[in-house]
């Protein structure tokens, strides 16, 4: 079963970059589909960027050309590299993993919000 922990938020300037990480200390995320979401106060939960185990990607409009979704299979982790972070990225982001036999796309996982498990959240905000 996996257990996914977020790490890497915090508070950056506009402009700034952080990376997040989703490691496992359960099963291998290797074999799930690994997604972020976010969500903002008073907002609903929205994805951010999905991945597959054959490492198919899907990024939100939101999220393409700023943001990066990876995995490090040695590690058992995937990672959301963020750039050019606005204010309006001010959420708090989670990490989900949807079993491998009910997985389908990334871009369903992402649009339908197709999870099995979810980590905690970390919050990232952005501010001067």
């Amino acid at each position: 079963q996996v257990q996914p922990v977020e790490s890497g938020g915090g508070l950056v300037h506009p402009g700034g970059s952080l990376r997040l990480s989703c490691a496992d200390s359960g099963d291998d995320l290797q074999y799930y589909g690994v997604g972020w979401f976010r969500q903002a106060p008073g907002k609903e939960r929205e994805a951010v960027a999905c991945i597959g185990r054959d490492d198919s990607i899907y990024y939100s409009e939101s999220a393409l050309g700023r943001f990066t979704i990876s995995r490090d299979n040695a590690k058992n982790t995937v990672y959301l590299q963020m750039n050019s972070l606005k204010p309006e990225d001010t959420a708090v982001y989670y990490c989900g993993a949807r079993f491998p036999a009910r997985f389908t796309t990334v871009q369903d996982m992402c649009v339908r919000q197709e999870s099995d498990y979810w980590g905690q959240g970390t919050q990232v905000t952005v501010s001067s």
